[in-house]
């Protein structure tokens, strides 16, 4: 029985000290985490209540930091499990055993639907066009020679002129002074193309962001601005084809759209933004007061310049049945192909995590026969916008309840007090479920962001979420995620593979790929072709593998106390196989990240 507490904090300390009796001497043990010091003497002792605060957070988190998951402090000083808690789950990981089942796991970024099919490196060895086109392409930009041709060739004075009426007719202010001054006399590569000035001040990727592709109301498909780079069918075969049907679309094309949950129908030239001198430092005060009809100018001449580089290289009618096949493929078909790999490769799973997962997806899905084998565990707050979320399958064989509880919210409010983890609605998902041996597990998938600099503080929450309540502490973690890290990270701007390795093994935790992952075991390769605005990012077809995303970015963990690997695979073929140095997606394989799956085993010691 308790006979005395005593509790005194101070700024930047949590002293707490319980003993049985008064007069014991007393055994400080030290425990650090982040900034605040955490003092406890445990000899003799038991904790009873402690108050909730920023302390006891403090102090959940410090447990965890030395035994993760199911563990908390005990009469002896040291961190032990729950004896009654821990017994149950181990109860069910014997009965797991002696029926010798395993869990398999797949985890897959399946990746958000890209509106442009062009933009990505894709191997499509079917058709030689593909590559021929794109090399073609590449040339063009890199070594364009005598094709360096002044703007006004290709976006000609006649094309201006009507612009300008139809700028003048909607009340923006005039801009034939950057034209005769400065855009038509530019060379369209390396005056225009290849200028990073442009580049920096949004002249021509913001007007492309608002308009290549836009969402209405009560119409499944997306419609187009004529370009080259999104699924824009129409005839793009000669410029004055382009012209007539661009004009036509920014001006007399009235479209209804949702947004902030209010629906409004306008033509699409006023959906454009300006552009603020504050966000994008490049543009100049006088730019800025006219952002608006420079943009609308300059989008149009980046579109004009697509399409004659496209009509150069290419018989117009060989790109643009390259462009409908890969548009079939890589943008409609994207979600039917998606769902056809998790149905007949991934259907015999027991657990399947998967991000950039969209609304439509999850829709599909619960029609098909997945919606038959497994509960479909969506976010309860969806992200309807980004429509890129982190999903759940359980089979409905191994987990007959389906999910217990979710979870996700908890997590988000464990990450450490004053750190700023970049993550976006969706992008975890955090479930509990208990399986058909009784065993209580918490499964989560997550999103990283582009620099896996979230990882390690998400990982830390779901640990800090698990000790922080008595009913989650013996449930046994399943993490599938994307952890975006890198085989060679740039200090402090990315997270590099083996410190992250080092991180979950801190919790007693391993993965499929062990305790230390091999960074070389790569899960992506993809790399941006020359067709995309972003052409400082662009890759040259000979060093798609050295500057492309190559990195070992996919993971599933687990304790390392309740299972071990029985065997892990990895597959961009959707046919569980994985073809090294091979980009990816494919017509066949929708993803840029590969599939990652094991099959685990129960560790039971006696």
């Amino acid at each position: 029985m308790v006979r005395s507490v005593a509790l005194c904090t101070a700024a930047d300390e949590l002293i707490i000290g319980v003993a049985a009796t008064p007069s014991l001497p007393l055994t400080v043990t030290k425990l650090f985490y982040s900034f605040r010091q955490l003092l406890f003497i445990p000899l003799g002792c038991t904790i009873l209540t402690l108050p909730r605060s920023s302390h006891v957070c403090a102090y959940v988190r410090a447990l965890s930091r030395l035994g993760g998951a199911g563990q908390f402090l005990g009469s002896s000083g040291r961190i032990v499990p729950d004896p009654d808690l821990s017994a149950a789950a181990m109860k069910g990981l014997e009965a797991m055993a002696a029926a010798r089942r395993k869990l398999q796991i797949a985890t897959w970024n399946i990746a958000a639907i890209n509106n442009n099919p062009f933009e990505y490196w894709i191997t499509y060895n079917e058709e030689p066009a593909y590559e021929k086109i794109m090399t073609e392409i590449e040339i063009f930009l890199e070594s364009p020679g005598e094709k360096d041709v002044p703007v006004s060739a290709v976006f000609t004075e006649a094309m201006f002129d009507q612009l300008e009426k139809r700028m003048d007719g909607v009340g923006w202010d005039n801009v034939r002074s950057y034209w005769d001054e400065d855009f038509k006399n530019r060379k369209i590569v390396s005056g225009f193309m290849k200028d990073p000035l442009l580049g920096s001040k949004r002249l021509a990727s913001m007007p492309d962001r608002i308009t290549n592709t836009i969402n209405v109301v009560n119409s499944d498909e997306p419609v187009c601005r004529p370009t080259v780079i999104n699924m824009y069918s129409g005839d793009l075969s000669t410029l004055d084809i382009w012209w007539s049907a661009w004009e036509k679309f920014m001006f007399d094309t009235p479209l209804t759209i949702e947004n902030k949950g209010e629906t409004k129908t306008d033509p699409v030239y006023k959906m454009l933004q300006p552009i603020k001198k504050a966000k994008y430092p490049d543009i100049t005060e006088a730019e800025e007061k006219v952002s608006l009809p420079l943009q609308t100018m300059c989008g149009a001449i980046f579109d004009a310049i697509l399409v004659h580089m496209m009509n150069t290289v290419s018989q117009p009618d060989v790109w643009q049945s390259l462009k409908k096949t890969m548009v079939e493929n890589l943008n409609k078909q994207k979600v039917p192909h998606t769902l056809d790999i998790l149905e007949n490769v991934y259907g015999t799973s027991d657990i399947i995590t998967l991000q950039e997962v969209s609304a439509s997806l999850i829709n599909q899905a619960r029609r098909r026969e997945l919606g038959q084998k497994f509960w479909i565990v969506a976010p309860s707050d969806l992200d309807a916008v980004r429509d890129q979320n982190s999903v759940i399958f359980l089979s409905k064989s191994t987990f007959p309840a389906g999910p217990s509880a979710e979870i996700t919210h908890l997590v988000e409010g464990s990450f450490e007090q004053g750190v700023d983890v970049p993550i976006a609605k969706g992008d975890i998902l955090a479930i509990t479920a208990t399986d058909r041996d009784n065993i209580p597990f918490i499964i989560a998938s997550f999103h990283g962001d582009t620099n896996g600099l979230a990882t390690k503080p998400v990982l830390s929450a779901i640990i800090t979420a698990m000790t922080s309540d008595p009913a989650l502490i013996t449930h046994k973690l399943i993490f599938g995620l994307d952890a975006n890290t890198y085989e060679k990270a740039k200090p402090g701007k990315q997270q590099d593979v083996l410190e992250w390795g080092k991180h979950y093994v801190s919790f007693r935790l391993t993965s499929c790929w062990g305790d230390v992952p091999n960074p070389s075991n790569y899960t992506t390769f993809n790399s941006r072709t020359y067709l995309q605005p972003q052409l400082n990012k662009a890759c040259k077809k000979s060093d798609k593998r050295s500057n492309g995303d190559v990195n070992p970015k996919d993971f599933i963990l687990f304790g390392k106390g309740d299972f071990k690997v029985d065997r892990t695979w990895k597959d961009n073929t959707g046919e569980k196989k994985y073809i090294e140095d091979m980009a990816f997606p494919t017509l066949k394989f929708p993803s840029d990240h590969g599939v990652l799956a094991t099959i685990i085993e129960p560790v039971v010691t006696h």
